[in-house]
Order: structure tokens, then sequence, then C-alpha cells
């Protein structure tokens, strides 16, 4: 039963090559089922976040299988030709994709070393698939054991300890930009958790002016309020970007919110005044072609590497010790499963030897109504059973003396308990 986790990251593909394969969550559902369809999967999850998408999958056929009909799904599903991301892509399967799931869930494999947003995504992960019916004993058991690790993690070192995330570099790097921020008039577009945490960053610097812009006002009204922001809807976002000196972007739209046009206008209005803005969002909120205008300073979330490398060194220590946290939860996760194979072994081994049992037996009971001499039925009956019995460690021993195999008989012999 192989576990495969599949996808591509910050570190694998820009994000002109994530944002083809990323999954638009209101579609999310509908892509586990067509996926579980196409690639004959036993248990999916989908994990898309503006720095990775991954497949998680519970298989049962080989891997090489597996590879082919996911890149292949990938290709359909999403219209783009497999040329383009398989470079991307990376592959690990059973204990390896186990392990990269739980360093996945701790923030181990993040931008951003040890940021808790990704446990966070996780889980709704788990819950898109718990909803749409792709998920079973294994997978379930599987994002729980991470649930647990990542939370030993976050209790037991101190991988957590200083706030670092992509919404934190994209506020200190406005803060390195402008002299003060007090001054600055934001422009907030999204109300999703990442924006959310980029409000609590300029709320915590005193920014004087801060105007949030989402397609439902309800669930920006309700983050306003915390930072006394002003709030319109996206469409109103043209009337109000030429006041902004500082625009941040992230939501799940799956087009550009913010194009060239709209920029050059609100820079003659501006009077070339200039403009920093950051596109958080996986695919772009806004335009490429943007960062062509000399007043605007555009950064994606690529370009905050560099910021983000000068706040990541107090976590280094906590993580080796979260990776071996990782590590003995892996060994542990892959013990139960083993378990749960053997369980299986077992109750079909059974059930195989029930099922010879009782095809002699009936033979047995038919030769005594047909007044056979009992101790002669009752001797080939034990005779068939032994030989029934006998057959496939037999065989198994002698193949494995004609392949030089001796590991193999010494292993036989002890599960036969010969040399007792």
């Amino acid at each position: 039963m192989p576990i495969v986790a599949v996808g591509i990251n910050h570190k694998t593909a820009p994000v002109a090559i994530r944002e083809k394969i990323s999954f638009n969550p209101d579609n999310l559902s509908s892509a586990l089922q067509d996926m579980l369809q196409y690639v004959q999967c036993k248990e999916a999850a989908i994990l898309s976040t503006c720095n990775r998408t991954e497949l998680y999958l519970v298989e049962t056929k080989p891997l090489s299988d597996t590879q082919s009909l996911v890149t292949s799904w990938l290709e359909k599903h999403h219209n783009v030709p497999a040329s383009s991301i398989v470079p991307s892509m990376y592959w690990h399967s059973d204990q390896q994709a186990v392990n990269h799931m739980m360093r996945v869930a701790c923030g181990l494999d993040s931008l951003v070393l040890g940021e808790p947003q990704i446990l966070g995504q996780m889980k709704q992960a788990y819950s898109q698939a718990k909803a749409a019916g792709s998920m079973a004993l294994v997978m379930d058991r599987l994002f729980q054991r991470t649930f647990g690790v990542a939370k030993q993690v976050r209790t037991d070192t101190d991988i957590g300890a200083s706030a670092v995330s992509v919404a934190f570099a994209a506020v200190n790097l406005a803060k390195h930009i402008f002299a003060s921020l007090e001054k600055a008039n934001v422009l907030l577009v999204g109300a999703g958790e990442t924006i959310e945490l980029v409000a609590k960053h300029l709320y915590e610097n005193k920014v004087g002016n801060i105007t949030v812009a989402n397609r439902t006002l309800h669930r920006a009204q309700a983050m306003a309020e915390q930072i006394g922001a002003n709030v319109i809807t996206l469409a109103q976002i043209p009337e109000h970007i030429s006041d902004a000196d500082i625009v941040i972007s992230s939501t799940g739209s799956t087009l550009p919110i913010i194009g060239k046009g709209m920029v050059e206008k609100a820079l003659i209005k501006r009077k070339h005044r200039p403009v920093f803005m950051v596109d958080l969002a996986v695919p772009r909120d806004i335009e490429e072609q943007v960062s062509d205008l000399e007043d605007v300073f555009l950064y994606t979330v690529d370009d905050l590497q560099g910021i983000i490398a000068k706040n990541i060194e107090n976590r280094r220590k906590a993580a080796v010790e979260a990776e071996a946290i990782v590590t003995e939860q892996t060994d542990s996760f892959m013990a139960w499963l083993r378990g749960l194979n053997t369980q299986d072994t077992v109750v079909s081994y059974r059930n195989k030897c029930l099922t010879e049992r009782d095809i002699l037996l009936e033979k047995a009971m038919q030769q005594l109504q047909a007044n056979k001499d009992p101790k002669a039925v009752v001797a080939e009956l034990a005779t068939k059973l032994t030989n029934k019995f006998m057959h496939a460690p037999t065989s198994a021993i002698q193949n494995a003396a004609q392949g030089g195999e001796l590991d193999k008989i010494v292993y036989l012999r002890d599960i036969f308990d010969i040399d007792k």
C-alpha cells in the first residue's frame, strides 16, 4: 500500500511554473474526484498554496505507473504540456513521502523556515479531502499524525519563536523603502490568512491609513474593524489605487486583478510618485508587465527570499531538533502501517487455509456418506491437508536454494520453526 507525495514548490520552480498547476479552492472537490478516477488511486488529497502544489496518494500500483498517470492527469486537468512541469516535479514514496508531509506541516520545507501558516493550509487540505470523500483509513491517520507532529515541534522547540513569514517579509521590505510607514497609504487586496497577517504587521508598525479591497465586503469588514481600516470591493480598486503608496495583494483569483493599464492611470494621478507593490498570490494578482513601469517597485513571493533569509537564523538550531522529532514520528507511523499490512496478510492467509480445509473436509464427508472406510478417509484427509500446507513453503525453500538466497532460507527456517 504505497504512499506517494508529488509536487512542485518554491525550491524547484519559479512562480511562472507554479501558477500553471495551482488549484482553485472552489473547484478542489471536483479535482479530487477527477484525479481518483483518472489515476485510479485508493485515497488522495491536494495541498495548493502560493509556494507549493502537492498531491498525496495511497496507491496499489508501482510508482512508475503512478508517475505516468499523475503527470498525464495534471497535463489534462490544467491544460499545460507535461514538458513544462515535469522538470520541476519531485516524487517521494512510502517512508520518504511520510517524512516529507510531516516536514511540510512543521514548516521545515517552507520558504520561511518554521512558518506556521502551512499547518493551517494542510488542515484545510485534509478537510477538503474528507468532504470530497477521497480520504480513508491510511490518509486520515497520516494527516492526524502529521498534525500531532507539528504540534509537538511547536511545543518542544523554538521553531516558531520569531514572527517570520512572507507577510512579515513584505512589511519589512516596505519599512526599508519608506522612511516611515505611519504616513503611508496602504491598499491590501484580499482578506485571506496572508493578508490578515500583513494587516497585523502593518497595524503593529502604526500605519496611518489602510484600505482593504475584497470580493465580498463582509469578510473584509471583519478584518478591517480590528485594525481601523477602510473597506472597498475589488471593482472599486481603479478608483482608489492612485491613493496607495503601498499595494500588497493575495487573493485566490485565477486572473490578474491589477493590470498595467490600471497602474499607468494611477501613476498619472499620483504625478509619478513611486508605488511599492508586493504580489503574494499564485496565480499572480498583478500583471507581470507592471514591473516595466518606471515608478513602480513590484515584488513577487520569489523576490522576498533575500529578506527572509536574514530572519531565519534563529530557527536553524530549532530546526535540527524538529528534524529529529519528524524522523522519530515517521518511523512510528511506518511501524503502524506495517502492522496494518501484517493484519491484512494474517487475515488473508487464515482465510486461504480455512477455504482449503473446508474443500477437503467436504470431500471427506462425501466419502463417509458413501460408506468409505472412516480410517482411510481420515488418513487421506490428513495427507491432503499436510500436502496443501507444505506446498507453498516447500516451493519457496527450493526456489531460494536454486537462487542462492541463503538469507531467505534462514528466514523461512525461522518462520516454520525448523531449527527448534
